[in-house]
């Protein structure tokens, strides 16, 4: 669980959700082609943040899907 970035800068953002985002265990993930879909894309925080966590344990790609942009 991570406060609400609303009115957070991006630094604040970036370090709100570093670590937020967790593999488990025997996940299966390792050499995956992944699309992680985002409902809104501020900074880019969180996509970054989640789609490190799955480079960081062995998915082949992350591609981000985004609903809004703002």
């Amino acid at each position: 669980p991570t406060p609400k970035q609303t009115a957070m800068s991006a630094e604040e953002r970036r370090r709100n959700v570093r670590g937020a985002f967790r593999v488990r265990p025997l996940a299966g993930v390792k050499g995956l082609r992944i699309l992680l879909v985002d409902d809104v894309l501020t900074t880019g925080a969180t996509a970054d943040a989640a789609a490190a966590a799955l480079r960081a344990n062995g998915v082949a790609q992350v591609t981000v899907g985004v609903l809004a942009h703002r």
